[in-house]
């Protein structure tokens, strides 16, 4: 029997690698490379072999797709920030089992998946990102979920989450689910100055974000979940949090009741809102 072990909402933003460099912005993101530092070494703890990335940064516009390739390796660079990221090496083992079996349970419960085992379809850095500071030792192997789901429903990607679940239970793996998106979502303007990298675009995004915050700690996912088809819409949130909307379709939704354990504080980038948080599992 497989297990779920550790479930997580997590950033990704591109200015992680940019904090790497030499420069003027070197360390600006520490904090939040920390934060995938803390939770790659919990994942390790509890014995985790396979990482699934929930990755917003991967657009689909029909069906539901995993990547589940034997191997990734490769130089990336973003076609949306190559300033931010580029010539980012990397190379990860992957779970082609774990993803074909996601796909056929998820298939069955009514949301149509595919499972991808292709060379040339490449990870997007929603999961490069996190993959970079959790698993730089290649130690856990990968699958990547797309979840930027342009023409899709919430409830789908909900019984996706519930499916999802299945499968890990009924692998041989020990998983951890990663949620990797933002929160709000607007970026600054484009005329911008270059320190607004550092600042939320409008007060009215802070604000709902830190009360969503308010609500995870508090655990309250009834609110929560009520909330969310219009908090994705008017805060704009990334690939319309359907990483999210799986991530709680997996832990139970609206009886999730467990208090979110903070690893990154929320923080502001290029307009967006972020945070690294654990999702403590039901009954843990």
């Amino acid at each position: 029997m497989g297990k779920l072990a550790l479930a997580a909402k997590i950033t990704h933003v591109p200015s992680m690698y940019l904090s790497e460099l030499p420069g003027k912005y070197h360390g600006c993101r520490e904090d939040a490379i920390e934060g995938h530092r803390i939770i790659g070494r919990r994942c390790r703890e509890l014995g985790v072999d396979t990482i699934v990335v929930l990755d917003v940064h991967w657009l689909v516009n029909a069906g539901y797709h995993i990547n589940c390739g034997e191997h990734f390796k490769g130089v990336y660079t973003s076609n949306e920030l190559p300033h931010f990221i580029h010539g980012m090496a990397f190379e990860y083992p992957g779970n082609p089992e774990l993803g074909a079996l996601i796909a056929k349970t998820a298939t069955a419960h009514g949301v149509h998946t595919r499972a991808h085992n292709l060379a040339s379809l490449d990870l997007e850095y929603g999961t490069l990102v996190p993959m970079r500071y959790m698993n730089s030792d290649q130690h856990f192997k990968v699958v990547s979920v797309a979840a930027w789901c342009a023409w899709h429903k919430l409830e789908d990607s909900r019984k996706f989450g519930s499916a999802l679940k299945e499968a890990i239970e009924a692998s041989n793996c020990t998983v951890a689910v990663l949620a990797s998106g933002s929160l709000s979502h607007r970026f600054n303007d484009n005329a911008s100055d270059a320190e607004s990298m550092f600042r939320i675009s409008r007060e009215f995004f802070r604000q709902v974000d830190l009360r969503v915050v308010e609500l995870w700690k508090q655990g309250d996912f009834k609110t929560f979940t009520t909330m969310l088809p219009e908090y994705a819409q008017l805060c704009q949130g990334e690939g319309l949090m359907h990483d999210t909307a799986m991530l709680l379709g997996m832990l139970g939704w609206d009886e999730y009741r467990r208090p979110v354990e903070i690893i990154t504080p929320y923080f502001a980038s290029s307009g967006t809102g972020q945070i690294n948080a654990i999702f403590p599992l039901p009954g843990a």
